[in-house]
């Protein structure tokens, strides 16, 4: 696995993906304390199990140079969530992999920023971690996070029932999408 030192940032036209700051951690509190948001995980999270999944997304990217970057709008700074590439390497049956993941304020839902954000960790991890394939999963009633998949170019792959869910959890079965480095 690839490593970058110091973190790797990415720019969009209109986002900066980049390592997180102590001030990321209260609106992040925020949206993972909203219902909304959390709807296809299978818990809102508290302040302390926020900080916490911050603090080891951060300690990923510490280590790597890279991860679930913290996303801020250019125009103003404002953080607005996240968007990244996480190394999975035992937990599924398809494993290792790395898997892209995304996570917005819901104010900002809509307006094409995880497709923005994801679309450049996708190059990045084809252009500078020389990956071969990375897949995306999401509950199967998580509809809006299965389009920007597919907005992404990525494939429907198979169902699979999450290994960290209760099976009998309505959010236990998920959609697996795959992508691979384009051919040159």
């Amino acid at each position: 696995m690839k490593q970058f030192h110091p973190p790797i940032q990415l720019e969009t036209a209109r986002l900066i993906l980049r390592p997180w700051k102590a001030s990321d951690l209260e609106p992040f509190a925020q949206l993972n304390a909203d219902p909304d948001v959390m709807r296809h995980f299978p818990a809102p999270l508290s302040k302390i199990e926020s900080d916490a999944l911050a603090e080891r997304i951060q300690s990923f990217i510490s280590k790597n140079g890279w991860g679930f970057w913290a996303v801020e709008l250019k125009q103003n700074q404002q953080f607005i969530g996240f968007t990244g590439l996480h190394h999975q390497p035992e937990q599924f049956d398809f494993s290792p992999c790395t898997e892209i993941g995304w996570r917005y304020a819901k104010q900002h839902w809509h307006q094409g920023y995880a497709t923005e954000a994801a679309q450049a960790c996708l190059d990045f991890a084809f252009q500078q971690l020389d990956l071969n394939e990375v897949v995306a999963f999401t509950a199967t009633t998580n509809t809006p996070s299965e389009k920007v998949m597919q907005r992404i170019g990525m494939h429907y792959v198979k169902n699979f029932i999450h290994p960290k869910v209760d099976s009998e959890h309505p959010l236990a079965e998920h959609l697996l999408y795959s992508i691979e480095r384009p051919t040159e």
